[in-house]
């Protein structure tokens, strides 16, 4: 299968109280080849002028594929026109290489306000829908293209909120002047390419997901569209959370480096920021909050984070040197201490931990510990039993989850990794995406010398969720590399991305 394929193009003109526009959108399915590729789409309107429109992710299939969509809104204006009439093709870029799906040099083509277009080989697909449900939502609208040579005559929404514990039914309706109704478009339904559309609702109340399936009942026989046999599913939204060690202002151009982490935290939307070696100058032991790098990288974030910030001890002779929480929702109440035998400010096996109880819309109260613990050798076995305590003293029944993030001074596969494995109450988040064979090795199976299978894995730095927790690891990524925002450390970042369970 080539690289990138459109599924479908929805043009329509809207004409409602807030103007005329021409709203167009494209969805595309394209292999997963890894971080770092661009998708977007090439069109141009009846003026010839060709644009480029760039497309987002929106979801994985499973199958080595992801869906990446494109939307427009052109508004008509005494200045100017909408496009008309489009031509268009859809472009994979990736470390220079690019892909195309132009109809083999010929592009495609929608008119004007024609509706919907499937170019897959199916017979019925679900148009529009994405993998988030928005704040507030208590109903889900629903669109179904079907190609009107299949004569339906039913189809009906299969859909769950619980993981088909329960199952409902929801039934789509057809109507000729579905798109007057909806956009006040003079579009046809069905439309001159064959599509029909049918539209249906979802009554969510307040649930977290929705899973849902489409079957459509024609005179031949009966059609179904579950997303490749996923089911199509969406939620109210995702938490993210990242741990990076910050080295304590000796990277060169170090307030340069605190705006790139801004930047990463505010394109990838991050809820929850870990940082260590969050430095700050001494100032004869009274420290300079003016000049600590937590604070200084949330100065330079649009819309402020939570912060909570203490340090432990002297660090490379210049600085006070801590930890730090940063999160884009409120506290509940935060904490700190020594998790260390030492107190003293001047021994580098000082070591404080932070904690705070953050309360996150869509999933409830979670605990968020930030760690810098020492390497085996200067405490790391007391310290992190220190640790694993207060994690378990706080965790109370309206706590949904626990992650315990930094770094470590351990490497993965380590006696002191195993360590944490044995106790069994952690497990690392960023290893069950990234390489979800030897997590199942490591902390499922237990058997022969999973470890090994670690032992080129490089890091030191975990998001750790304790074992009982509602969170569900969907998605992780390694951040400033060279190729991801750039070195900003001696440590790269770790990033998952959580749904509720």
């Amino acid at each position: 299968m080539q690289p990138i394929h459109l599924v479908y193009v929805k043009n329509l003109i809207s004409r409602t109280v807030n103007g005329t526009f021409q709203e167009i959108s494209f969805a595309a399915r394209v292999r997963d080849v890894g971080y770092g590729k661009r998708v977007a789409i090439h069109w141009c309107g009846e003026d010839r002028v060709w644009r480029e429109t760039p497309a987002e992710f929106r979801c994985a299939l499973g199958d080595g594929f992801e869906v990446w969509v494109a939307e427009l809104a052109v508004p008509l204006t005494m200045e100017s026109a909408i496009p008309g009439n489009i031509q268009f093709a859809a472009c994979l870029e990736r470390d220079g290489e690019r892909h195309w799906d132009s109809r083999f040099g010929m592009n495609y083509r929608s008119d004007a306000d024609s509706g919907v277009i499937v170019f897959e080989p199916v017979d019925v697909r679900v148009v529009g829908c994405g993998p988030r449900l928005p704040p507030g939502l208590l109903s889900l609208p629903l669109e179904v293209a079907v190609r009107r040579e299949t004569d339906p005559e039913e189809v009906v929404v299969h859909w769950t909120v619980d993981g088909w514990a329960t199952r409902h039914q929801a039934q789509a309706y057809y109507r000729r002047d579905h798109w007057d109704r909806s956009l006040g478009s003079n579009a046809r339904n069905p439309n001159r390419y064959g599509w029909e559309v049918w539209a249906a609702r979802i009554p969510l109340q307040h649930a977290y997901r929705v899973e849902f399936a489409v079957e459509c009942r024609t005179r031949s026989g009966i059609l179904w569209d579950n997303h490749g046999g996923r089911n199509y599913r969406a939620s109210r939204g995702t938490l993210r959370a990242m741990a990076l060690n910050l080295h304590t202002y000796q990277e060169a151009d170090p307030l340069r480096k605190f705006e790139q982490v801004a930047r990463a935290i505010q394109e990838q939307k991050i809820d929850l920021v870990c940082l260590q070696e969050v430095g700050e100058h001494w100032n004869n032991g009274e420290g300079d909050w003016a000049s600590n790098a937590a604070r200084l990288i949330n100065s330079h974030l649009p819309e402020p984070y939570h912060l909570h910030a203490d340090w432990a001890h002297l660090g490379f002779d210049r600085y006070r040197e801590g930890v730090a929480i940063l999160s884009r929702h409120p506290f509940a109440y935060v904490d700190a201490g020594y998790v260390s035998d030492s107190q003293d400010p001047f021994d580098i096996h000082a070591r404080k931990v932070v904690m705070a109880q953050v309360r996150a819309p869509d999933f409830g109260r979670i605990n968020v510990f930030s760690a810098h613990l020492s390497w085996p050798s200067g405490g790391f076995y007391p310290q992190f039993e220190r640790l694993q305590r207060w994690a378990a003293e706080k965790q109370t029944p309206e706590v949904v989850a626990t992650l315990v993030c930094g770094d470590f001074n351990i490497a993965a596969g380590s006696e002191a990794y195993r360590h944490i494995v044995d106790t069994g109450e952690f497990e690392d988040q960023y290893l069950k995406i990234a390489s979800p064979g030897v997590f199942q090795r490591v902390f499922r199976e237990r058997q022969g010398d999973g470890m090994r299978l670690l032992e080129h894995d490089g890091r030191i730095d975990y998001l750790w969720l304790r074992n009982g927790s509602r969170l569900r690891a969907i998605r992780a990524e390694e951040l400033f590399t060279p190729a991801r925002y750039g070195r900003v450390s001696d440590h790269t970042a770790y990033l998952v991305e959580f749904e509720l369970r």
